[in-house]
């Protein structure tokens, strides 16, 4: 196998993978990115999905949650946030899993950024249906 084709096998798995956990949004990624940084988009997809969210080693699920938790911490990410709080739902997160997991945050990130994340999952679980969010408090 040629250099060029390891590196199209890594897009082609990568961009498999997300379009699988995200209902096909993988085309949409790479044409955003087509006429400004091909390459970027390349990589998320080679590198991103195609050698790290392909890893057996966490379940997708396991992975959202991690990955939302660190969105949420950096702050400024709403735009990823939103795609993976969708992909998260598509893998089997709950919408009460996620507001835990964004309460949880806000105690190592700050409430800013919690709150703005789960202003995310608000909008993501309206436009899915998923309002009220279940919760319980002992």
């Amino acid at each position: 196998m040629t250099e060029h084709d390891d590196r199209q096998a890594r897009f082609d798995r990568g961009m498999a993978l997300l379009n699988e956990i995200s209902g096909g949004i993988g085309p949409a990624v790479v044409e955003s990115l087509a006429d400004v940084s091909p390459e970027l988009a390349h990589q998320t997809m080679a590198w991103g999905y195609g050698e790290i969210y392909s890893r057996p080693q966490l379940a997708p699920r396991d992975r959202q949650l991690v990955t939302i938790g660190m969105l949420t911490a950096l702050g400024g990410c709403e735009s990823q946030l939103r795609v993976h709080i969708n992909i998260g739902l598509n893998v089997g997160l709950t919408p009460t899993e996620i507001v835990e997991a964004l309460l949880q945050s806000a105690g190592y990130c700050g409430f800013p950024r919690a709150l703005n994340a789960t202003t995310v999952a608000k909008e993501v679980f309206a436009e899915r249906g998923l309002l009220p969010v279940e919760t319980t408090v002992d």
